[in-house]
């Protein structure tokens, strides 16, 4: 063979095994590119694992403080509300106080259930709360000395669960602040439940009692409401009316996945 030819059959062999190595190479080097990004995104994962433990460590801590501190205060309120109804001689005063002993348990029976959620995190299900209960917390109140009215249109069962819970604190809270800063004024609550929102309008008048003897708040509770409303893509609106009262309206769309 001449050397000429040597020459061209050298190449020829050597032309495939190039680009043989060339492949094997390009192929060795996404395999490690991939390989590399998998074990990043795993190390990812593993982090947000220890993060979601951690969380969950969290909520079984703050669970037990909570069961701890306020199931001690409210036990104390109901025992102390038992003592005074059965010591009392008035009749008025004895039904106060089994109002007061049996808001004490139902606080504590909704708080073991929100313990419970503390300690189970995002998989747990909290009781609907609409309409049933909005009309127990309406009669409560209106137990108490409050003169209230519920008007609610539509139908409340279209309402999914996140939108009842945040409804119900809503008109909660409202009447929490009716008892502690406007003490004897006429309230109205009108719930409104539309196919693609609904509404809690909750007003009352101007309080008869005078000035000094009405309590006053920081504006926390409504502060926070108006986050709880927000977080489900709802909005908030609270302030004085024109003839002394005060109204807070709540619109929230009818349907929140949960």
């Amino acid at each position: 063979m001449t050397p000429a030819y040597a020459s061209m059959a050298s190449v020829g062999v050597i032309g495939p095994s190039v680009i043989v190595i060339v492949v094997l190479a390009r192929l060795y080097v996404g395999t490690r590119r991939r390989l590399a990004r998998a074990s990043a995104e795993l190390a990812e994962r593993e982090r947000e694992l220890l993060a979601e433990q951690a969380r969950a460590d969290e909520r079984t801590r703050l669970a037990a403080e909570m069961r701890d501190v306020v199931t001690h205060r409210l036990n104390l309120m109901v025992l102390h509300a038992g003592a005074l109804r059965m010591a009392a001689r008035d009749d008025g005063v004895r039904q106060a106080a089994e109002e007061l002993r049996t808001a004490g348990c139902e606080s504590l029976a909704e708080l073991r259930d929100l313990v419970g959620v503390l300690r189970s995190g995002r998989g747990a299900l909290i009781p609907d709360v609409l309409p049933d209960r909005l009309s127990r917390l309406v009669a409560d109140s209106a137990a108490s000395g409050l003169e209230i009215t519920l008007t609610e249109h539509g139908d409340a069962d279209t309402i999914s669960p996140a939108v009842r819970r945040t409804m119900y604190r809503v008109v909660q809270e409202s009447l929490t602040n009716v008892h502690k800063h406007a003490p004897g004024a006429l309230t109205e609550i009108t719930i409104h439940c539309g196919p693609s929102s609904v509404r809690a309008v909750i007003r009352n008048t101007r309080p008869p009692a005078a000035p000094g003897l009405v309590l006053s708040g920081s504006g926390g509770g409504l502060l926070g409401l108006r986050g709880r409303v927000e977080m489900v893509g709802g909005t908030l609106t609270a302030g004085p009316t024109d003839d002394g009262g005060f109204e807070v309206d709540a619109v929230l769309p009818a349907f929140v996945p949960t």
